[in-house]
């Protein structure tokens, strides 16, 4: 078995010296060629010549066990593309938000269409630092003329000639240029969302907050010092009746904005004849008309009007705009629907006018805001959640119509409902 292994042992080491000799042969055969030239010039004896090939074989086969060292890397080459002659100034006109490249003093080098519309001139090298005059712009301008500048991003609220929100990244540009880049990207209408759902979640919060406190609140007394008042329990009983209407009112229109904003608008094939809409509107609103001392005039008319649009959504918008006029226009004692004279070519209008208080010109362009009120005791004392107008728009809006509201304080309101009719 030993021996099995010393066979195997010396054929590695064979093959191993056969290898090298054979990288080494150029040089081995040069070498033997040039020590038979000298010995038989020299007339030395066979030992010398074989010991000198010897020696001249184990140098080769240790010096060819030594690799040679490989040659050294080109250069990388850096990528170019064909730009086909485009300039800096063609590449910073191609983003679409604002785009500022600063120097190392912090002034002008270029700047895009966009920078320019955002902020006014722009001119090569006007100084940044006075341009923009906020602390965190003075901040982030001094960090990128600095010696050793560093990417940074800060929020910068531009409040001329109305207020912007941006979000500024700020890049040096190549290795010790001394050039930064700023990048403006405009936050406005995401921070207005966001402010939105915010505030629409605390008046919610709120709206529903109310009634609960008054339900628990009576049950505490019902428990208690009322326990055995029998009118006071009766009372009692009704207002949280009362409350606990208002919150199933409040939940449904929630409920039913949201549904709005999540569906989207199928009105492709589907028509609606408007004044059967009307019809059934007044019919099923007569009541409250009566119970609020107010007359309903329905001057629409009877002849087909045959429009795109959903059946329920346009009954929910006539049946809300109705419902208010009875409500809050009850002082004057009528309401009136009527078709508009003069709308557009390819559009129908729907005028639902009450002739109460009306309503001040300050509050028109937010009375379609959510949980907006006029008046909060009022609304509340009507059964309002301050949503019906907010529903109206959305519904009017997905049927690519739009909403109008004239009012004068002591004349009335008119809300107009104008819809496409083709």
């Amino acid at each position: 078995m030993a021996e099995a292994r010393r066979s195997v042992k010396a054929r590695r080491w064979a093959a191993l010296a056969a290898g090298r000799l054979r990288r080494s042969a150029a040089l081995l055969a040069a070498s033997i060629a040039a020590l038979l030239a000298l010995h038989l010039a020299s007339g030395g004896s066979a030992r010398a010549l074989a010991a000198a090939v010897a020696a001249v074989l184990l140098v080769a086969l240790v010096s060819s066990g030594r690799r040679a060292p490989p040659p050294p890397a080109e250069p990388a080459q850096p990528l170019r593309g064909d730009t086909g002659g485009l300039t800096v100034e063609n590449l910073a006109a191609a983003v679409a938000d604002p785009l500022i490249l600063g120097d190392a003093r912090g002034a002008v080098l270029i700047a895009n269409r966009a920078a320019v519309a955002a902020f006014g001139e722009m001119r090569p090298g006007l100084s940044l630092l006075l341009k923009f005059r906020a602390p965190e712009m003075q901040l982030l301008l001094e960090t990128m003329i600095s010696p050793k500048p560093e990417p940074a991003s800060i929020d910068y609220v531009d409040r001329l000639p109305f207020e912007r929100v941006f979000r500024v990244n700020a890049q040096p540009v190549g290795h010790a240029t001394g050039m930064f880049v700023l990048l403006f990207k405009d936050q406005s209408e995401a921070r207005r969302i966001e402010r939105m759902r915010a505030d629409f979640i605390a008046n919610a919060s709120h709206e529903l907050r109310t009634p609960l406190a008054a339900i628990s609140g009576f049950v505490e007394t019902l428990r208690g010092p009322a326990r055995n008042d029998a009118a006071a329990r009766d009372r009692f009983l009704q207002i949280m009746q009362d409350q606990t209407a208002r919150m199933a009112r409040l939940i449904e229109d929630l409920l039913s904005l949201s549904r709005l904003e999540m569906k989207a608008p199928a009105l492709a094939g589907k028509t609606v004849e408007l004044s059967a809409v009307v019809d059934s509107v007044v019919e099923t609103l007569r009541t409250l008309a009566l119970d609020s001392g107010v007359e309903i005039d329905n001057l629409f008319g009877a002849a087909p009007i045959e429009i795109a649009g959903d059946r329920d959504e346009l009954f929910q918008i006539f049946q809300n705009l109705v419902e208010n006029a009875c409500k809050y226009g009850r002082s004057g004692g009528r309401v009136q629907i009527s078709r508009v004279i003069g709308a557009g070519r390819n559009e129908i209008g729907v005028e639902i006018r009450d002739f109460g208080p009306g309503i001040a010109a300050e509050h028109i362009p937010r009375i379609t805001e959510r949980f907006y009120r006029i008046d909060v005791e009022s609304s509340r004392l009507q059964k309002g959640t301050g949503l019906g107008l907010s529903i109206v728009k959305h519904i009017v809006s997905r049927h690519k119509g739009r909403l109008a509201i004239a009012s004068e304080l002591g004349k009335g309101a008119a809300f107009t409902v104008y819809l496409p009719t083709s």
